[in-house]
């Protein structure tokens, strides 16, 4: 079992069970997910929500919540961002107190606005600094990692750990993580190794059925770079690595969180040197063993391994939540936020986590570096930044 975890809660819960009268004990906590439970954005989110199921199962576990179980009720949003509006709407009509919308901004948006306007808590896995305080407001959370921060802590990571000089850029140029991922890594990169450092940079969209120019462009560089930054996600980005390589563009391959995960690997058959920062090594290799025993018993649940970092993230959001309502002694949203805005290292399985109330995402917490070897993934680094991006709006 995860120490870090549900145990480390285990005796707040039962001391505030204890203040609970008996006919509100028996009431469950409604947690709504207003997910993608179909659409294309299903299978990003899938393991978000297998996370946050286990969460709320080994919660369960240990005797819920203020003496209260953990119940799961669900409204499937379609991928379709206006529909997340009535999913809020729907699930906090049967008295959810917590509502999980899809990890990303823009796809968790409106469902994050109508439960901040009720007064609920809600969480997502968005790595854009919006998703907060500035964006939705002061009921608005994310464990995740910042898409600036984890751009420049790849330039960090290889200009301090790998000793390379030279990167080139290449830009998906359909989402907002991609270009914020891509904007900061250069920033940084050219911070640390000079202007002259960065060979060049070049976009595409996921879409695009050739990249041919670019990766002709790159391979035909007088010199060629020690690595490419690639910010993309599946189906383009994996697309974009093959037809790199096959222009002979052999260089290693840095990329952020959304191209983790193994599923896709095999549409890019013996992949190599290729790095991706995500927030723990699927393989069960990683230098945190809560992160190790957490996915030894994903496994155990779902009966197969997790395939993405991401079934961290929904674990956590629900730890972060129990861990709030326990302290606060109440599910009111008021008093759950103002709980969570204490939160300093909190011990989640996603690893230490801060709150407060002007920061509703991660800056500075340390992420997996994982190398992909001949098509199998390893653990190779555990990074936090340096120096965080001065410009980050949250």
């Amino acid at each position: 079992m995860n120490t870090r975890g549900v145990a480390a809660f285990a005796g707040v819960l039962l001391g505030a069970a204890a203040t609970v009268a008996p006919a509100r004990a028996e009431e469950p906590i409604v947690i709504g997910f207003d997910m993608p439970l179909s659409g294309w954005f299903q299978p990003i989110d899938d393991g978000t929500i297998k996370g946050a199921r286990l969460a709320i199962e080994d919660i369960n576990a240990k005797g819920g919540v203020l003496g209260r179980k953990l119940k799961e009720v669900d409204f499937d949003m379609k991928s379709e961002p206006p529909l997340g509006a009535d999913g809020a709407i729907d699930l906090i009509s049967k008295g959810a107190k917590l509502i999980l919308v899809p990890s990303d901004f823009d796809f968790g948006g409106p469902g994050a606005n109508v439960a901040q306007s009720k007064n609920v808590i809600v969480f997502s896995g968005a790595s854009d600094p919006k998703f907060g305080v500035g964006g939705i407001g002061n009921m608005a959370y994310s464990v995740s990692v910042a898409s600036q921060v984890q751009g420049a802590m790849m330039a960090e990571w290889a200009y301090h750990k790998k000793g390379w000089r030279t990167a080139y850029v290449l830009l998906d140029n359909t989402i907002n993580f991609t270009k914020s991922l891509c904007g900061n890594f250069a920033e940084r990169w050219k911070k640390l190794a000079g202007d002259a450092a960065l060979l060049g940079q070049d976009t595409f969209l996921n879409n695009d059925p050739s990249i041919t120019t670019q990766a002709t462009r790159i391979a035909s560089l007088p010199k060629k770079p020690d690595f490419v930054f690639l910010c993309s996600y599946v189906p383009g980005g994996p697309s974009a690595i093959k037809q790199l390589r096959a222009a002979g563009v052999d260089q290693p391959i840095l990329t952020g969180e959304s191209m983790d995960g193994d599923y896709w690997l095999g549409m890019v058959p013996g992949i190599n040197k290729f790095y991706v920062v995500d927030y723990g090594s699927i393989a069960g290799d990683d230098s945190d063993k809560a992160i190790n025993d957490f996915y030894a018993r994903f496994k155990a649940k779902y009966g197969k391994p997790a395939d993405v970092s991401y079934t961290l993230r929904g674990y956590s959001e629900i730890e972060a939540f129990a861990h709030a309502v326990a302290r606060a002694r109440s599910t009111d949203g008021d008093k759950v936020a103002a709980a969570m805005d204490q939160f300093k290292n909190e011990p989640l399985v996603i690893g230490p986590t801060d709150f407060t109330d002007k920061l509703h995402i991660q800056l500075t917490r340390p992420m997996s570096i994982i190398e992909v070897e001949n098509g199998k993934y390893h653990f190779v680094d555990k990074y936090a930044i340096k120096d965080v991006p001065a410009d980050i709006k949250y």
